[in-house]
């Protein structure tokens, strides 16, 4: 397993030498520095720490300032781990660039999706309106709730509430071409988060 830290540019589109238009997210894969090595007897797993985007010191505390000190990195704004990486092929302070991909790979990209704020069952969960008459008085509000004892509402019940903001995975998205000079990956097919949000790139594990 490898995988990268990375910031979305947005999307674009790229043509095939038979000249078919693929749609790619366009991904700044590191340069990543290896903060710190999880150990199976000391941490009780293995993984391995890596830190995306320095980060002003003086928006830092001491213990982030400390932490990257001990890899001889600055602190960093987007810190996250790996699992099921080979440790021994990794050291600390050490630098990971795009060109750890190749072209025709597989990979499965985390993000955070755009934030839509407090929505309503319509656009939260595609439900459909009441009738437009006046004298309906039921226009975009929930549906019957039931029987809901206790005044109690079941957990995952479709009411209003706050949309977006979470953590999605996108699996097995092939990687079109890895652009070295400039640390790009160009991924086919849409990835979660707005532009300029940052990702984790893994290899895929749908194999």
């Amino acid at each position: 397993m490898k995988g990268i830290l990375g910031k979305k540019l947005g999307m674009t589109q790229v043509f095939t030498p038979e000249g078919n238009v693929i749609a790619v997210s366009v991904i700044e894969a590191g340069p990543c520095v290896v903060l710190q090595k999880k150990d199976l007897n000391i941490d009780g797993y293995e993984a391995v720490q890596l830190g995306f985007s320095d980060k002003k010191e003086s928006r830092s505390n001491k213990p982030e300032q400390g932490h990257a000190k001990k890899a001889n990195a600055t602190p960093k704004r987007y810190v996250r781990e790996i699992r099921g990486v080979d440790l021994g092929s990794l050291e600390v302070g050490q630098e990971l660039k795009a060109d750890i991909f190749t072209e025709g790979e597989f990979v499965d990209v985390t993000g955070t999706t755009k934030g839509k704020g407090f929505q309503g069952v319509i656009k939260r969960w595609g439900q459909s309106r009441g009738p437009m008459a006046h004298g309906s008085r039921y226009h975009r509000r929930p549906g019957s709730m039931g029987s809901i004892q206790a005044n109690r509402v079941p957990k995952g019940k479709r009411l209003p509430g706050h949309m977006g903001h979470t953590t999605v995975t996108v699996q097995k998205l092939e990687i079109i071409k890895v652009d070295v000079e400039r640390n790009v990956l160009l991924v086919k097919g849409a990835i979660p988060g707005p532009k300029n949000s940052f990702v984790k790139v893994k290899e895929t594990v749908k194999k």
